[in-house]
């Protein structure tokens, strides 16, 4: 068996790598927008609920075509760039992390306020009787109570950023080394017969998406049996 040629790695490092930023930045992003969609009796929060959720059910080449546009020299993407001498925010790392924040932001909103909505108003009532401050409240009762939403919701982003393939190419295209993410570069290994470097990735996503599944029904059965 030869050995494998030393640009397959980097694919992997730079998905990788993609996946942790946008992760904490949706943990960082999503959980107040969680938070105001959890508690807010505004009429309209639906609304934004919908807004949040249209990756879902977008077609990637269309959130990604509109990105594209954002992102490049007429949009505001390029007024951003041109503030360090570039033009775009297309076809750059950067550009990939703000497309995985927007195509990934669902799945990592919507388990968090889940969480938050099971626990009820009560914790937080006990909690303002102490005389807790709505924010010591937050970080000591709601955060801690809604742990399992929180792991759901890093687990679901970063996988999903793994997985992502028409958003990042219509944004990233296929620059080794700079936006050549995992799921490009096996559509690149398939369009120039490099079966063997198509396969290894491949198989590998499988794994990872299988351990994926069966750490969700670990955590689900594990916070199942200690709630009371």
């Amino acid at each position: 068996m030869g050995q494998l040629p030393l640009d397959i790695w980097r694919p992997i490092t730079l998905t990788i790598e993609l996946a942790a930023v946008t992760t904490a930045l949706l943990l960082l992003l999503g959980t107040p927008i969680a938070w105001w969609l959890a508690r807010s009796t505004a009429w309209w929060k639906e609304g934004v609920a919908a807004v949040v959720a249209l990756p879902i059910v977008l077609p990637p080449t269309v959130l990604g075509f509109y990105l594209l546009l954002a992102l490049g020299p007429n949009g505001p993407g390029g007024a951003v760039a041109s503030l360090w001498g570039a033009r775009t925010l297309a076809f750059t790392f950067g550009g990939l992390v703000i497309g995985s924040v927007l195509y990934s932001m669902p799945f990592v909103v919507q388990p968090i306020r889940n969480a938050f909505e099971a626990m009820g108003a009560r914790p937080l009532e006990v909690a303002a009787t102490l005389r807790a401050s709505p924010t010591r409240a937050f970080w000591t009762v709601a955060v801690p109570l809604a742990k399992p939403g929180f792991l759901t919701g890093a687990v679901l982003g970063f996988a999903h950023t793994v997985g992502e393939f028409g958003v990042v190419l219509m944004i990233g295209g296929n620059i080794p080394g700079q936006t050549k993410v995992l799921s490009v570069a096996i559509f690149d290994y398939v369009e120039t017969s490099q079966w063997r470097e198509a396969n290894i990735l491949a198989a590998g996503m499988v794994v990872f998406a299988f351990c994926v599944i069966l750490a969700m029904t670990i955590f689900e059965r594990r916070f199942a049996s200690v709630a009371p």
